[in-house]
Parts: structure tokens; sequence; C-alpha cells
């Protein structure tokens, strides 16, 4: 599986307006809809929302990848976002995020889900492009990170 077949340049965020969680989840939800008519966005923020006060989706080391299943969906989308200042994304080792991958998938596409999310966390151990992802000066920068991991 390679991660690039499930990224869209537009639904890159390079530059994050966010301040909190939850405007995190809204920015991201919101390129979302802008792209897909279909996607019925306050569904879609319940469904972060929720999988939140689960448990933070923010993995430690600058990174968080908020993710859910949502009925209605026909494919796995990802938005991909990133924070110069960070946010507060009650991380696991305390730190703000800077990274973010939100992930929706359709509820019965669990295993290809786990996989992407593995495949996510494997790509963000790699000191290369971690560095690539967070000093892109420009949106193409941004995505020649994403679309060459």
């Amino acid at each position: 599986m390679v991660l690039k077949d499930f990224l869209s340049k537009d639904l890159l965020l390079p530059d994050l307006q966010a301040r909190n969680k939850t405007e995190v989840l809204a920015e991201l939800v919101a390129v979302l809809a802008q792209n897909v008519p279909s996607l019925d966005a306050e569904a879609a923020f319940r469904v972060l929302k929720d999988r939140e006060s689960l448990g933070s989706t923010g993995i430690g080391e600058g990174v968080a990848i908020p993710h859910g299943k949502l009925e209605g969906l026909d494919r796995i989308v990802l938005v991909v976002g990133r924070s110069s200042e960070g946010v507060d994304f009650d991380a696991l080792d305390r730190k703000p995020c800077h990274i973010f991958f939100m992930v929706l998938a359709p509820e019965q596409v669990a295993g290809m889900h786990l996989r992407i999310l593995a495949s996510i966390t494997r790509l963000l151990k790699d000191e290369t492009f971690r560095h690539a992802f967070l000093t892109a000066q420009d949106k193409e920068l941004f995505w020649d990170a994403l679309s060459s991991a």
C-alpha cells in the first residue's frame, strides 16, 4: 500500500490557523467538505470529536492522527495539515502538535483503515521526511515532501 495513493494536493493545509484541538478538527473537516461535496461535515466533525473523547490521537513528538469511521463515506480520505506554532492536542508527551494527518474511513473498511494508520506512523518516524515536511516553504514543496514519501 502506498500512502500517496490516498493523498490529494487539494486536501493539504500547510499553514493551519487553528489554536486548539477543536479548531484543528474543524479546519481539517472544512477543507475536506470543500472538496467532497457529498460529505456530511457535521457528522465528520462529530465522529472525530467522539474519537478524541476516548483518548487523544496526539501520539507524541509533535504528531496527531485524528481518525474515525464515517457512515456514508465511499472511500478513505486523508487531510494533512501543519501548524508552525503548534497546537495543544492533549498529546501523550504533553508537547504541542505540528503535524496532523486526519483519516476518515467508511465504516466497513476496518483493515485498510488500520494499514493507513500504520503507514502514517512509520512515515512520521523517518527524520528526513519530518524535516522536509516541517520546513517546506510553500504548498508545492509541502506536496513534494508528502508525495515522495
